[in-house]
């Protein structure tokens, strides 16, 4: 059984390798928590999610999310989700004498859905799937031999993911960076590891939570917040129990709010849009939200009305879950998403939507002409910086690792090390600037003489 009292610790991460690292206990300022809050705002890394594609390629004459926007508004609902769960468990443990830190679940969960993305490549999960391709039937397999037989984990390619590079984008000490990356609390850490196992589990689930390289320091994460360890090789543990909460902030999310987009882009129309919203209501709340609708005489703000109802009604219900669930969830039984324990309503309401959004907005031509287009690109840059570094002495080798940034390291000695440095690279660039650079090397778009 976990208990809350580790599982919610203001320690940093690198802490023990900084000499006279101290606490901000006893600061009326800022909370641990909230600092983590404020880093993960002020770093670049966030800020680039400004130019990384959600679903829809970025546009140029009608606003949609993006990686940013989708951030801040999961971080929203996240806030929500804490403030009710920690006034509950508050409550629920004031006889035990209450938990430290019990207050700061909100400021943890919004901390977490900042960073819930930060590890995603440019352009939207069909960068995720185009990484993945090059390594599986592309051609990235000329390397699985050599990486094997180095000792090295072929499947942190073949399977790559968002969620294990965000963990180590987060982490790892790159060059020049300080001990334990960002440095975030453990608590904060923990809380977006919403796959915490190796991929060498990933083939018979559809996604990991750390490559090989940050194994130790997955270790060490659950050592320190007593997360029960369900396998020791390979490697896996139960989730953090506020990993739920940062997960159900983003299903509800997305899944809403592609639904809108698809609504301002064309690809829904109104009335369909509306349909798909009103389901989440029982028979009387569809009464009181139909008659609010009419005192709206704009069709997009009646829309976004539908849609922050929506969303209010499955947080709260998320919410309420997670605190009937607690024992479950602190022994780390419960498997399932927050939002697939919801009332068979709101459960046919969401799968509902998730069929519409996979046949009519996944499936969409500018949608796909991203993913065809993400292929082509990912494939020529990892070619290119992966032969770079396997050939350091030619001229051209030099001229592109000369732009590559000095916090990777393009001389390390392994196979595996160098194709994730590739990829470490590759992972954190924006749309704008993968295109770019794709065109550069390519030889498609040249500096003006």
């Amino acid at each position: 059984m976990m208990h809350w009292a580790q599982l919610l610790s203001d320690r940093r991460m690198g802490a023990d390798k900084q000499p006279g690292a101290t606490s901000n206990t006893g600061r009326v300022a800022r909370s641990e928590f909230e600092r983590d809050y404020d880093r993960l705002v002020f770093s670049p890394a966030f800020r680039r999610l400004q130019n990384k594609t959600q679903v829809f390629p970025l546009p140029r004459t009608i606003f949609v999310h993006n990686r940013l926007t989708h951030s801040l508004e999961v971080s929203c609902l996240g806030r929500s989700l804490g403030n009710m769960v920690a006034s509950c468990l508050q409550e629920r443990h004031r006889r035990e004498g209450g938990i430290p830190f019990i207050p700061a679940v909100s400021s943890i969960v919004s901390a977490a859905c900042l960073a819930h993305d930060l590890g995603n490549p440019p352009f939207g999960h069909s960068g995720e799937r185009a990484i993945g391709a090059y390594f599986r039937e592309g051609n990235g397999r000329r390397w699985e031999e050599l990486v094997r037989r180095e000792g090295g984990r072929w499947e942190d390619f073949l399977l790559f993911e968002g969620n294990a590079n965000g963990f180590r984008l987060l982490t790892h000490q790159f060059i020049g960076r300080r001990p334990g990356g960002f440095a975030l609390t453990y608590s904060t850490t923990a809380s977006i590891i919403k796959y915490p196992y190796s991929s060498l589990l990933g083939a018979g689930r559809p996604k990991f939570g750390f490559f090989a390289t940050e194994e130790e320091t997955m270790r060490g994460l659950a050592d320190e917040l007593g997360l029960i360890q369900q396998s020791r090789e390979p490697l896996a543990y139960a989730r953090h129990p506020l990993v739920f909460l940062v997960e159900a902030a983003d299903d509800i999310c997305y899944q809403i709010m592609d639904i809108e987009d698809a609504y301002k882009m064309g690809i829904l129309s109104y009335d369909e849009t509306r349909e798909l919203i009103l389901p989440f209501f029982s028979a009387e709340e569809q009464g009181e939200v139909l008659s609010t609708l009419r005192l709206i005489s704009d069709r997009n703000e009646q829309i976004g009305y539908l849609r922050s109802k929506a969303i209010n009604l499955m947080v709260e219900e998320a919410a309420s879950i997670f605190l009937d669930s607690e024992t479950e969830i602190l022994s780390g039984k419960l498997s399932r998403p927050l939002i697939r324990l919801s009332s068979p309503r709101i459960v046919e309401a969401y799968d509902r939507c998730s069929q519409v959004a996979w046949e009519r907005i996944y499936r969409a031509r500018e949608v796909l002409d991203v993913e065809l287009a993400g292929h082509r690109i990912f494939s020529a840059l990892l070619d290119s910086l992966v032969e770079a570094q396997m050939s350091p002495e030619h001229l051209y080798s030099q001229a592109l690792l000369g732009r590559v940034s000095s916090q990777y390291d393009t001389r390390r000695s392994t196979v595996y090390g160098r194709i994730q440095c590739a990829l470490d690279f590759i992972s954190g660039m924006t749309d704008i600037y993968a295109l770019d650079l794709y065109r550069q090397i390519t030889g498609m778009s040249l500096p003006a003489i």
